[in-house]
């Protein structure tokens, strides 16, 4: 077998994949923050709970294979899937919901096709999809911005929330929970009313998108930033992305207003900013050449869209991502660069 290898040079970047991970934990934190103050310390528990099950289930799996730990253990990949997919899971989800579907993710989307480097999809976005469809109850029972510090339900009473399912006053997960910015102006976009009309009469949303989840869509774009900076990420795919999903929600909303949501809804609404930087750039999963990022961001985006717009839905971010990944390959090998050296007109 002969080791196969693109033509010089070859250049280091200087960063580690430890280094790597670090960065981008850094720039969730933020956000994490933010999301926090507006919907309670769920966040932050179900991070806890994610990162030991992603450590757990990356050493069993290492174990399994027969492959050293402290090297893979240390490289903070799985740390990092752990926080991403917590991140996409409600606020007071059961425990046993985050523990699920992080193990999903390490398992099956990660060490099934061979570990870090050699997975298709997503891990983070593998697990969320399973959560998804397997749970839809769970999965969409998210918090109204400020409901538990107005109730004054601290961090001891979201522990026995997520553990042990037990609520104080009397109240229930129902009675806490509500729809997001997405689902409800999807919903009652199919009541017949207008967009005006469900951002006028329903306190969920504020100047553009949702209370709350405009702040966090700040912060997220903050860190963003911060990793395109430091060139832990390409700014094809973001930019690609984004843009995609600006113009084609822009089109639809010059159209008709009173059906169409604003491009800044779909951009701060949902989970578009998290995918732009965090998840969709994932190095392996993702396109690597310059132009194929551009077109794999642009897919992404026109998935979103069409799949908000039209599909069962609300924010399709996950299975966008997802289809993508499997289109990624062959965006690749279409739009590989010049080899270096090479002279137009010769073989």
């Amino acid at each position: 077998m002969t080791l196969q290898t693109p033509p010089s040079p070859h250049i280091h970047s200087g960063m580690r994949i430890s280094g790597m991970m670090l960065r981008v934990i850094a720039a969730l934190i933020p956000a994490i923050i933010c999301y926090t103050w507006f919907f309670g310390w769920g966040l932050i528990i179900n991070s806890v709970i994610a990162i030991l099950t992603a450590v757990a289930s990356e050493a069993l799996m290492l174990k399994l294979r027969k492959r050293p730990l402290k090297p893979f253990l240390g490289d903070g990949s799985a740390v990092l899937s752990g926080m991403l997919l917590a991140f996409c899971i409600p606020p007071l989800a059961p425990w046993w919901i985050t523990v699920l579907g992080v193990a999903f993710a390490l398992i099956i989307g990660k060490h099934l096709y061979g570990g870090l480097g050699y997975n298709p999809f997503n891990p983070a976005m593998v697990g969320y999809v399973m959560l998804l469809i397997s749970f839809p109850l769970e999965m969409t029972s998210w918090m109204p911005p400020l409901i538990l510090e107005q109730l004054e339900i601290g961090f001891i009473d979201t522990l026995g929330m997520i553990f042990f399912s037990h609520f104080p006053y009397g109240l229930s997960i129902d009675a806490l929970s509500s729809a997001t910015p997405l689902d409800a102006m999807k919903t009652d976009l199919g009541l017949s009313n207008t967009v005006s009309e469900i951002i006028e009469s329903n306190a969920l949303f504020g100047d553009f998108a949702g209370t709350g989840w405009e702040w966090v869509g700040n912060w997220l774009l903050l860190g963003g930033m911060y990793l395109i900076y430091k060139r832990v990420i390409s700014w094809q795919i973001p930019l690609a992305l984004i843009s995609t999903l600006f113009v084609i929600s822009a089109f639809f909303f010059l159209m008709d207003p009173d059906t169409y949501p604003s491009p800044l809804f779909h951009i701060f609404g949902g989970a578009t900013i998290l995918a732009a930087f965090f998840i969709a750039t994932d190095p392996v999963s993702a396109s690597t050449t310059p132009k194929g990022r551009i077109v794999y961001g642009i897919g992404i985006g026109i998935i979103i869209y069409v799949i908000r717009a039209w599909g069962s839905y609300p924010d399709a971010v996950a299975f966008a991502v997802l289809l993508m990944n499997m289109a990624a390959p062959t965006i690749d090998y279409y739009t590989q660069p010049r080899v270096y050296g090479h002279v137009r007109g010769k073989d």
